[in-house]
């Protein structure tokens, strides 16, 4: 068995574009080498999306997280879409998350970590670099980052001046969402504000309210017993994060920053490494290993407890708690071979590993008719596995990630809304990846709460 050391390549000094100089895959190529430079240099000089600020508190909110004291919620769109920057989508996306958050700190009695899966998400990696129709073979649609999603040359080619649509509305969604958290929208003395028109048609609508009404009377109780409003409460904090795919679009906005060292992508408060780039030796671990971020890998199936090692020694030499959080999406059929191992090994060795389950890429499947859709029941099943085997390995399920929207689409199968196979039809909107449509969501908010209740 090979040891960790010997799994990862030589390391050599980091720069932002040292990632240049290995293996990059799943980035596109642009026809106009000249255009794409103008891009990356007009965006190199654009302000930064977030701050350094917020980028320490969020990787202290995580170490939190790793010591049990908080858990993580991140959720949104599998692939956010130009179209759908506007005030309602970005909302319903914002209040879904707060609410759900709101059932796991009741149900939990820890403080949620709100990453919302937004503000960035514009591009996508996929199976093949091309796509047939009608005998016609064009490069695949990668994300509104990249190309567009109509089938003709034109639209299929990578225009790089899509990276600058893509800060521009990564850019508004941000100035949006927290307008609304300092104007008071996620103000828990009125959590009634978050309701979304399909609510009290949710079998779970009553148990929301309860929960609602509780956290309201127990506001009440500590403000009268203090004498003050308890002002902290008006707002909450909400970062972004996305996979960061694109690495020349995350490298024009990596920057140094007065009063804190190191390197910061500054485009997210916190970018993830997808299952499909994070080859040890390859471009994507070699951009973020020298970035200061908080940053996740997301793991299924392939990886063994050597890689899994070679991963958090490469990117996380420090050891320090809240900078490495491992996203685990290996299938409720597989999570039993594959979690404990990798668990266990990391364990051992004493690795300050954040444990955050997706049980959505692992429960893909296609039906009959061709559309890609997830099982409520499996998913439901991967977290509860996944909290067991953690629990077991002497460690904790610190956080879930979510493909989710706040609209009541058909895209998931199951839950107590009674979606079927059938209806997926009736109101099937995602161009990629399904998601739990909001019913779904809070349910599964519902017996995330439940289980962490019952192991609390």
């Amino acid at each position: 068995m090979q040891t960790a050391s010997e799994i990862s390549p030589k390391v050599e000094p980091w720069t932002p574009d040292s990632w240049q100089r290995r293996p990059a895959a799943q980035q596109p190529v642009y026809p106009d080498a000249k255009a794409l430079e103008s891009s990356l240099k007009h965006l190199s000089r654009l302000p930064p999306l977030v701050t350094s600020y917020e980028i320490e508190n969020l990787k202290q909110q995580l170490a939190g997280a790793v010591r049990g004291e908080r858990f993580l919620l991140q959720g949104g769109d599998c692939s956010e879409s130009f179209a759908d920057c506007e005030s309602s989508a970005i909302a319903s996306k914002l209040k879904i998350l707060l609410q759900m958050s709101l059932v796991l700190v009741q149900g939990g009695k820890k403080r949620v970590i709100r990453l919302g899966r937004f503000a960035g998400q514009y591009a996508k990696p996929r199976s093949a670099d091309t796509e047939t129709q009608r005998g016609v073979t064009l490069p695949c649609y990668r994300g509104d980052m990249i190309n567009r999603a109509g089938f003709s040359e034109a639209e299929r080619r990578p225009d790089p001046e899509l990276l600058l649509r893509a800060y521009e509305r990564s850019g508004l969604t941000i100035n949006f969402i927290r307008s609304l958290i300092e104007g008071g929208f996620a103000d828990l003395h009125h959590p009634e504000y978050w309701e979304l028109n399909f609510v009290a048609n949710s079998p779970h609508a009553a148990e929301y309210t309860r929960m609602v009404e509780s956290i309201g009377e127990s506001l009440r109780f500590m403000e009268t017993l203090t004498g003050s409003v308890l002002a902290d409460i008006n707002r909450v904090d909400f970062f972004t994060s996305h996979e960061g795919l694109h690495l020349h679009y995350e490298q024009a906005q990596t920057r140094q920053v007065p009063r804190h060292l190191g390197w910061y992508n500054l485009s997210t408060h916190f970018p993830w490494i997808g299952e499909r780039t994070r080859a040890l030796d390859g471009a994507h671990i070699e951009y973020f290993r020298g970035i200061t971020n908080p940053i996740g890998v997301k793991i299924g199936p392939g990886l063994t407890p050597d890689e899994a090692l070679a991963l958090a020694e490469r990117l996380n030499p420090k050891n320090e708690a809240g900078r490495l959080t491992l996203i685990h999406r290996f299938g409720a059929g597989r999570v039993e071979q594959c979690l404990p191992s990798i668990a266990e090994t990391l364990q051992e060795q004493g690795k300050q590993i954040l444990w955050c389950c997706d049980p959505m890429h692992g429960n893909t499947e296609t039906t009959k008719s061709g559309i890609k859709t997830r099982r409520f029941e499996n998913i439901l099943s991967e977290l509860e596995k996944s909290y067991r085997i953690l629990k077991e390995c002497g460690t904790h399920l610190g956080g879930v990630h979510f493909e989710l929207t706040g609209d009541n689409v058909t895209e998931c199968i199951g839950g107590a809304s009674g979606v079927t196979e059938a209806d997926l039809t009736r109101d099937y909107r995602s161009q990629l990846d399904p998601r739990l449509n909001y019913e779904q969501a809070m349910e599964m908010a519902l017996l995330l709460a439940r289980l962490m209740a019952q192991n609390s």
